[in-house]
């Protein structure tokens, strides 16, 4: 699996350029959630009482979670800069296929296109490795493309 494609004058972020600024984004996603972990367990008491229950602040949690990650993302890709800050570390943006900025909605459906990628026991993520245009399941999805920012 090559990490770059060239087309003309674009060039294609491959596979492993992903997986890196996706483990960069892994590491800031858990390390805010530790820290909202951290502040729950503060306000709300222990995460588990002394009889082995969980404690149901955390189901509240949950939710947030999603919503955070989701917005993280969606946010991130649909900004000025086009890239969360992992894909910005490895000089790599999301972009639709003629290359413009995406909206809020198509990066919104980008993530949540990724449950499908992941869900056919992860070849959707996989595509980016072999298809001609560096895309994975979600991008073809969704009608970006993840490219090189020179």
């Amino acid at each position: 699996m090559s990490s770059t494609s060239y087309s003309g004058t674009t060039l294609y972020a491959g596979f492993w350029r992903r997986v890196i600024a996706y483990f960069i984004d892994a590491i800031v996603v858990w390390v805010v959630l530790g820290v909202l972990i951290g502040i729950v367990s503060l306000v709300g008491g222990t995460l588990v009482d002394d009889s082995g229950a969980i404690n149901p602040a955390l189901f509240l949690l949950y939710p947030l979670v999603l919503i955070g990650i989701w917005l993280y993302f969606a946010l991130m890709e649909s900004s000025a800069s086009q890239a969360t800050l992992g894909k910005m570390a490895l000089s790599i943006k999301v972009t639709d296929i003629e290359g413009r900025r995406i909206g809020f909605g198509r990066a919104t459906g980008r993530w949540f296109g990724k449950f499908v990628s992941g869900a056919i026991l992860y070849i959707g993520f996989m595509m980016a490795g072999w298809t001609a245009k560096k895309q994975a399941l979600h991008d073809m999805m969704a009608g970006t493309l993840v490219i090189r920012s020179l």
